[in-house]
């Protein structure tokens, strides 16, 4: 059961001829998420081995260029390639209104329908749930409306330790209830504990997306104890100034926030053309929270599953 982050693009503003602009993939159990969607996306896609097709639902954060100027090629080459899935893309209203207006004018018809789902930044909402996945908006400080996004695997169901169905011989239509909990009744009247039949559920995952944003506390809660968060950090501290006047974060400020909400692993990126070398800005972070790391395009993180105590 995959959870795994994919980074294509960890620039700001403009790439560098090592980094691209921003998009993230996540990898839930085999079925992609696209998070924003910066120049070169789908170049990135392909280096990356991830299939067009396994993308079904794509996340923008607001309606800056540098995350949504790559959605234009990437929404052309689904065409071109005769999708026939339905597209779902969630993201501020107006980028229906820009993205009909390039359809309109680039493509006469479309193979795939795309479905819209408009989101209010300034509020914490679930957008998305199934079976497996809850997405929730996280509000953000910046220029234009902005939001990050919650990954939240579902609740895993408890596991039956081996042989216990053929050694109780139990039939299909209780093994659901011992999976969610119930203890078994034997046909003699005795009482079997759910904790002799099952194995505690795996924890379940999270990854919390946070990019074009100055500092606020007011995320922490939204994003407390999440296993992995991205949070942007266009500059080092030393230009606070200039970080406060673009209403972004420094590698401080990022660090800061892990520390509050007490999250396992923290990326930082977005980085500003300027640096050359982040390690600065990594260890700047490292400071005050030690297990940081630099986004670098297509580096995967993995969480790994493990179980409820």
């Amino acid at each position: 059961m995959t959870f795994e982050l994919t980074i294509l693009g960890s620039s700001s503003a403009v790439p560098t001829s090592k980094r691209n602009l921003t998009a993230h993939v996540l990898n839930v159990h085999e079925r992609f998420f696209l998070i924003d969607c910066g120049e070169g996306t789908q170049l990135q896609i392909r280096r990356n081995k991830i299939r067009f097709g396994k993308i079904d639902h794509i996340f923008i954060s607001h309606l800056h260029g540098d995350h949504i100027f790559g959605l234009f090629g990437l929404l052309s080459t689904f065409n071109l390639l005769n999708r026939e899935k339905d597209l779902h893309i969630y993201a501020h209203p107006n980028l229906e209104e820009i993205i009909n207006h390039h359809l309109s004018y680039f493509e006469k018809s479309m193979s795939y329908k795309i479905v819209y789902h408009h989101i209010n930044p300034k509020v914490n909402e679930v957008i998305f749930k199934d079976e497996r996945l809850i997405v929730e908006t996280i509000p953000l400080k910046h220029r234009v409306p902005t939001c990050g996004f919650l990954f939240k695997e579902a609740p895993h169901l408890r596991n039956l330790k081996k042989d216990v169905v053929k050694d109780y011989k139990i039939p299909i239509s209780k093994i659901r209830g011992l999976q969610e909990g119930e203890d078994l009744y034997a046909e003699n009247g005795e009482v079997i504990l759910n904790s002799k039949l099952t194995l505690p559920p795996y924890k379940n995952r999270t990854y919390a997306y946070c990019t074009d944003t100055m500092y606020s506390e007011k995320i922490v809660p939204i994003i407390k104890n999440v296993d992995l968060l991205f949070h942007e950090a266009t500059f080092a501290k030393n230009m606070k100034k200039q970080a406060k006047e673009t209403s972004h974060s420094t590698s401080h400020d990022a660090a800061s926030i892990a520390k509050k909400a007490e999250v396992k692993k923290l990326i930082i990126g977005h980085f500003s053309a300027r640096y050359k070398d982040v390690e600065p800005l990594v260890q700047e972070a490292r400071s005050i929270f030690p297990e940081t790391y630099s986004a670098e395009d297509g580096e995967k993180h993995t969480v790994e599953l493990t179980r409820e105590v």
